[in-house]
């Protein structure tokens, strides 16, 4: 097997368990920090997908581009610790009035 292959599984099956944890945390509390904990485990989520379908050949690597450079790459990567920085803000703010 694949050296690649094999690592993305293993990526995939614990992000598969980190995102149905994540959906069941977000049933369960309204809060905005913790949903934006929950889109940023489901946000990797969908960047493991997306590498695994450019792994098989499914999606274009370099599709779309702008300025001659991949977007989604970049996007995916990025997007799960966005979404962590401003849960933690969210929280800092909150802590800092008290």
């Amino acid at each position: 097997m694949d050296t690649a292959v094999l690592v993305l599984s293993s990526r995939l099956l614990v992000m598969a368990v980190a995102t149905f944890l994540a959906i069941a945390v977000w049933a369960r509390v309204r809060d905005a920090a913790w949903m934006l904990f929950v889109i940023g485990v489901i946000a990797g989520y969908a960047d493991i997908l997306y590498n695994i379908l450019i792994h098989f050949g499914l999606l274009p690597a370099d599709w779309p581009t702008l300025l001659g450079q991949p977007v989604l790459p970049f996007v995916f990567v990025n997007l799960p610790w966005l979404f962590f920085s401003a849960a933690f803000l969210l929280l800092l703010r909150r802590y800092n009035r008290r």
